[in-house]
């Protein structure tokens, strides 16, 4: 008697986990059938993989439907496979969290102050090449080899004392990766083949040169343009390299993650120093707070691409979440995952067109006494759109009643009468109706 009671409260805890399951496939199936999002989701328990589903296209040009094996760039979680094959070289000896860039690089302004401790944690002082630098935004798809951006990083004056605070900077994951070529005499995708991917079982994981490849399997990015999704260009992986342009599933960063934190890559010493965490940031690891529990991971975010990966140490419990179709907020899709997996309340978003009658009060140009700039609100079809004085106009999103969202510009505006208040990138902006 007692077997056949275990045994139904095993059947019965396997069918309450695939209730979680079914419950985010249809979330995502939802937003998807819906134009707010295509990509992939992979969940991991240990060390299986416990969902792992694609939605949407690679290729809205070419119609190609994504599987669970579809790979798509991840942006800046790239770091993360960075920062381990620097551990990894300190473990070997080769390499000092105290080494001088200046020991690769002297003619860097402060390269004998600046540390690969420094560089880890986005505390040099260098010039985000992508970010800080309007000259190379508009150079994104143009090959850029790795004496020019040494001269580009080179030329920058720095923007405070090493070690006095941190700022984000694409710049100080580029020097860490030609100082990976330097020492290891191999490339950057030679090491993260043999120093990560076979050691971490891998198999659709790397980095290259080359254009995405739909043959392969490989995904691009999209916008949604309020009726249609728009393939957007690739940009030159010599540019992001080893902060950003590496390419890979969920299911492998997942994989990626659970054998970071079980030893596999590095030792504990290593990873516990990868966890400490400064202004915010660790030696590419960040921590992502889900109620009491916090995940350890990175975002990414490259052409259309966002990606995100998270790992909670206690549970042995992994995620990973890549956008290639960005209409969406993606804090809001895993928010929304996470609740469902952990049971929490989570009603799905309603995506109905707003009425008619109800729209009229959103219509009109605001402008603003905070910024010199307007905004027309417009309709088409039942849907808002928005469009800043000299810009593309983009779509609304509903969120609530009087709150709308610009997911892939990381907008909010929140209507009241005759007026919004906008909101974006921690900043707020009052608009009234002219």
């Amino acid at each position: 008697m007692k077997k056949i009671i275990l045994l139904l409260l095993v059947f019965s805890s396997s069918l309450l986990a695939q209730e979680r399951f079914d419950k985010i496939d249809a979330y995502l199936t939802l937003l998807e059938k819906n134009n707010k999002f295509m990509g992939s989701l992979s969940i991991q328990e240990g060390d299986q993989l416990v969902f792992s589903k694609a939605y949407g296209l690679t290729s809205v040009l070419e119609n190609t439907k994504a599987n669970k094996d579809t790979k798509y760039k991840i942006g800046s979680i790239t770091k993360t496979f960075t920062a381990v094959m620097i551990m990894q070289l300190i473990e070997e000896k080769k390499l000092r969290l105290d080494t001088k860039l200046a020991r690769f690089y002297p003619k860097i302004p402060n390269a004998d102050k600046i540390s690969i401790s420094d560089l880890l944690h986005h505390r040099t002082g260098i010039v985000d090449y992508i970010n800080g630098d309007a000259v190379t935004q508009q150079n994104m798809y143009k090959v850029h080899s790795k004496e020019e951006m040494i001269q580009k990083i080179t030329a920058y004056e720095p923007l405070f004392e090493p070690g006095t605070k941190y700022e984000y900077s694409n710049s100080n994951y580029n020097l860490l990766g030609y100082i990976i070529e330097t020492i290891t005499k191999k490339s950057f995708a030679e090491n993260i083949q043999t120093r990560i991917c076979k050691k971490a079982n891998l198999q659709n994981t790397f980095f290259s040169y080359d254009k995405i490849n739909l043959k392969n399997n490989e995904s691009y990015s999209h916008l949604f343009d309020g009726e249609n999704w728009v393939l957007i260009p690739e940009w030159e992986n010599s540019i992001a390299f080893s902060a950003g342009a590496m390419t890979a599933t969920t299911a492998d960063l997942t994989q990626f993650m659970h054998a970071l934190f079980e030893g596999k890559l590095v030792k504990k010493t290593s990873l516990d120093q990868m966890k400490e965490i400064k202004d915010g940031y660790g030696k590419a690891l960040v921590q992502f707070p889900f109620g009491e529990r916090k995940f350890f991971g990175h975002t990414g975010g490259i052409e259309s691409f966002r990606s995100v990966v998270g790992y909670y140490p206690s549970e042995k419990m992994g995620i990973s979440l890549i956008v290639n179709g960005d209409n969406y907020e993606r804090n809001d899709i895993m928010i929304g995952v996470l609740s469902m997996y952990y049971k929490m309340p989570f009603p799905f978003p309603s995506f109905e067109k707003i009425k008619i009658e109800d729209i009229q009060k959103y219509l009109g140009t605001y402008a603003s006494k905070e910024i010199p700039l307007k905004i027309t609100v417009s309709e088409k079809n039942g849907e808002l759109l928005a469009q800043a004085t000299g810009q593309s106009s983009f779509p609304l999103t509903q969120r609530d009643e009087d709150t709308f969202i610009f997911a892939a510009g990381g907008i909010e505006m929140e209507f009241g009468e005759n007026q919004f208040i906008l909101k974006q990138g921690g900043m707020k902006f009052k608009f009234e109706k002219e």
